[in-house]
């Protein structure tokens, strides 16, 4: 006797057409190999930094040439012999220490205000209702379309009426806050979660110590760019102590280094010496807080 008869299943079809038109799942996945080791946006990115860094280059070229090749045309870009005595010649000119002195004091003095004011503005317009609190946030930014020229003369009228022409306090005070910095801390604030502060307030903080104990603690990338920001366009300013200081003494760097540009000739060598030396401490503080300068730009959604 023959046993039962067992159909046999027909057997699985492969799909049809080129291998391009099969499914996804039955190709095993490629990767692709790269031609570059790096980014192809390398290759645009890094002769635009030497464009950008050409300036630079040659101002540092400049303070290390002698008086007679810094003059010359075409521009000497290999000195012939490196000329360190400028620096220490560019020193002694000038009264740099004490220009050092006050360039510093008007900068912390800046960083300070814009880091306590914009702090305690930002956190209100990020978490506080009141009335009218959109439309005096789009008062305020309106304020920074403003250019900087036409701000001059008022602030001047009111630097005079209350005493401070020619002194410190007259550099530090239009630089004590800035629209900037309540946006850029606004804008942070905004991106933090709201429950940890809740909890804080079920346990009994006020607004003041949620903001130090709890925001602050949780806000380094911001802090660090108002500081940077602020330090930099404080350090930098050249109009504004231009007509508000006329005294030697109480001059920053930026306005003592006019002191080698005369009506006949100028100090090339002196004045790029002098110029390297006050962007020194800009660059060290840039470098120190680049890190969270690139984060909290990220996070804020700032382009």
């Amino acid at each position: 006797m023959s046993g039962p008869i067992v159909e046999q299943a027909p057997p699985a079809r492969r799909p049809a057409g080129p291998p391009s038109a099969r499914p996804a799942t039955a190709r095993a996945p490629r990767r692709r190999r790269r031609r570059l080791p790096f980014s192809a946006w390398h290759l645009v990115l890094a002769p635009t930094a030497l464009v950008m860094l050409l300036p630079l280059v040659w101002v540092v070229i400049t303070s290390i040439e002698r008086p007679s090749d810094a003059v010359q045309f075409p521009p000497v870009l290999v000195p012939h012999q490196v000329h360190w005595q400028n620096y220490p010649d560019a020193w002694r000119a000038a009264p740099f220490g004490h220009w050092f002195v006050n360039s510093t004091v008007v900068a912390t003095a800046a960083v300070l205000g814009n880091l306590t004011v914009g702090a305690l503005a930002g956190y209100a317009f990020a978490r506080l209702r009141f009335l009218g609190r959109g439309a005096l946030f789009i008062v305020l930014l309106a304020t920074l379309m403003v250019p900087l020229q036409l701000l001059i003369i008022p602030t001047f009228i009111i630097v005079r009426m209350l005493g401070l022409v020619d002194t410190l306090p007259a550099l530090v005070l239009p630089n004590l806050v800035t629209p900037f910095s309540i946006f850029l801390f606004r804008q942070f604030f905004r991106t933090l979660p709201v429950d940890l502060e809740d909890a804080a307030r079920i346990d009994g903080a006020s607004r003041l110590r949620v903001l130090t104990r709890i925001v602050a603690p949780l806000s380094t990338p911001v802090f660090a760019t108002v500081t940077v920001i602020t330090f930099l366009w404080t350090w930098n300013d050249f109009l504004w102590p231009l007509i508000v200081i006329s005294t030697d003494s109480h001059m920053t760097l930026q306005l003592g280094l006019s002191s080698f540009v005369g009506a006949h000739s100028t100090q090339w060598t002196l004045l790029m010496a002098g110029t390297v030396m006050t962007q020194v401490p800009v660059l060290a503080l840039f470098f120190l807080c680049q890190r969270w300068f690139v984060q909290s730009v990220v996070l804020s959604g700032l382009k």
